[in-house]
């Protein structure tokens, strides 16, 4: 009997891993190991680019709560998945990547390269691989550390002791899942609870907001039982949109993404109870979101600064849920002299005032984004996914609140564009029964365009909607109100109806809104994916620019 080979041995480690799905590009360094492991069941999704493997594996772990899984191969294939990286850092996303590294035995390899400093820039690890009776425990515990400190871990392995016959019978150790610590919900101290109380108690205007920790967790009953009982306000980070799509007095967003009611609500807070948010400067729009208000903090990770600025003031470390019950538990029943907020007219604003009213020239031909976003929710159906991606549209398409948290999908820490495709398909692949629709700007499309070759290869349920201003969108904004010319960050508008036939997809231009809902009737009995492109015009400008770089003087 022949002996296996360690690549098989490898990948029989991260079957028993349990994972179902591998983002991969394929090279010297991993490719027995990747062919092993689909041999053993893997599902893998071959991409065009490495970036591309690492990014919609983070959407997958993302959206399913599940270590994600992608490999690439040493040296060039490496170097280039480190945009990807520090996204899934910042975004606490666990991975596992198999990197593979360049021969031990050769003097010299054209492709070799320090690859530990490269990913431990990104605040990613880097085991590397060397010993061969390690290995399997080298691969449980980078599961285990992915798991536990929620960051991607990657794995050189060398491709020559890849190929080197296993010295023994396969015997693996314990997968991570099996060993992990099975630990409960931590309560909040009591004390901490009471002192959060008196706080809570003795402010007059209260928004309760809460971050993709209260999702987990499942805090959103306690969060809109206690604004009720302090007559206050509802709130999310953007990653927790949609979290209380259906409550009257939800004001959306809270950060650079809020509505011009939401700013002026929170301008007027004097408490923030931020439930299982990481508070970070986003969010707060630096300071300037709730500049009078302190900040009571419910987290299992309270912090005192954040990100260079004072984050919280008042801090309960818990469980969000198990923290946000035992805050209503002793805030006690409402007394008739309790303040509210809350009335039928505010209500009554928040749901038909526009999140951005400031009006712009009309031009011939040209859609106003908002009126593309507005057309857009009224006619996708509320179920499907939807992923927004990073640039100047994503302001735009984060205001359609209708949409519950469970099917909406963002992971922007790290201010990259170019993720968008990447992330639809990783959310596709997580969750294959349902329509994704992916809301992108036509720069960060175009740089990795070559996916839509993937997408229809591996049969992709995704509809994409492209902003197209024919430019970078915030450069252009940027530069313009520096009073110097944006040359070059405008590139004229691609035709990506044709683009996307060009790949075997389905594309369109989308000149009228009043089509969208025969359109989405059509696409969604078709099924596939597409293009819609909508020629938007590129006067408009988004708050969030408007505020940070103001027309000066010139």
């Amino acid at each position: 009997m022949t002996a296996p080979k360690t690549y098989e041995t490898l990948a029989a480690a991260f079957r028993q891993e349990g994972v179902a799905t591998c983002y991969a590009l394929l090279g010297d360094a991993n490719m027995n190991w990747a062919t092993a492991l689909a041999g053993m069941g893997t599902d893998f999704v071959h991409v065009r680019h490495e970036h591309c493997a690492v990014a919609a594996a983070t959407a997958h772990a993302r959206a399913n709560g599940e270590v994600g899984v992608a490999t690439v191969t040493c040296g060039p294939g490496l170097t280039q998945i480190t945009t990807a990286l520090p996204a899934a850092v910042r975004a606490r996303v666990p991975l596992v990547i198999f990197a593979g590294e360049s021969p031990l035995k050769s003097n010299w390899y054209n492709q070799a390269i320090d690859q530990a400093p490269f990913v431990t820039a990104t605040g990613a690890a880097y085991h590397a691989c060397h010993h061969l009776e390690r290995l399997p425990l080298q691969i449980r515990d980078a599961f285990l550390q992915a798991r536990t400190e929620q960051r991607p871990v990657v794995l050189g392995v060398p491709f020559d002791l890849q190929d080197k016959p296993w010295p023994e019978a396969a015997r693996l150790p314990a997968p991570s899942h099996k060993i992990m610590p099975k630990l409960g919900p931590v309560p909040a101290n009591p004390d901490d609870v009471a002192r959060a109380a008196e706080l809570a108690l003795g402010a007059r205007k209260v928004v309760v907001m809460a971050g993709l920790g209260a999702v987990r967790a499942g805090a959103g009953p306690a969060c809109r039982a206690i604004a009720e009982r302090l007559g206050g306000l509802l709130s999310t980070t953007l990653p927790a949109r949609g979290l209380f799509h259906d409550d009257p007095h939800c004001i959306g967003i809270a950060g650079g993404f809020s509505t011009e009611t939401a700013r002026e609500c929170f301008a007027e807070a004097d408490l923030v109870i931020a439930v299982g948010a990481s508070l970070t400067h986003h969010n707060a729009d630096g300071g300037k979101l709730f500049p009078d208000a302190q900040v009571l903090q419910i987290d299992m990770a309270p912090v005192a600064v954040s990100q260079g600025r004072i984050a919280a003031h008042a801090h309960v470390r818990a469980d969000a849920r198990l923290g946000a019950e035992a805050l209503l538990a002793a805030l006690g029943a409402r007394g008739a002299d309790a303040p509210a907020w809350r009335s039928a007219g505010l209500a009554e604003r928040i749901a038909t005032a526009p999140a951005d009213s400031t009006p712009f020239q009309r031009q011939p031909g040209l859609h106003d984004p908002r009126d593309v976003v507005t057309a857009l929710d009224a006619a996708l159906p509320l179920g499907w996914e939807m992923v927004n991606s990073s640039g100047h549209c994503s302001y735009f398409f984060a205001h359609m609140p209708k949409r519950p948290v469970e099917h909406f999908h963002t992971i922007r820490e790290f201010g990259a564009i170019g993720n968008g495709i990447s992330y639809a398909m990783g959310v596709a692949r997580a969750r294959p029964d349902n329509t994704v629709v992916l809301f992108d700007g036509d720069g960060s499309l175009m740089m990795h365009i070559q996916e839509l070759e993937t997408i229809r290869r591996h049969g992709m349920n995704i509809l994409i909607c492209v902003m197209n201003d024919g430019a970078y969108g915030s450069e252009i904004h940027k530069l313009r109100s520096e009073g110097l010319t944006d040359a070059g960050a405008v590139f004229g508008r691609p035709d990506f109806g044709a683009i996307a036939r060009g790949f075997g997809l389905e594309g369109a231009v989308v000149s009228d809104l009043g089509d969208l809902p025969g359109m989405v009737d059509a696409f969604s009995k078709r099924g596939g994916a597409a293009i819609w492109d909508f020629h938007v015009s590129d006067i408009v400008v988004s708050p969030v620019i408007r505020r940070a770089h103001p027309p000066k003087a010139h």
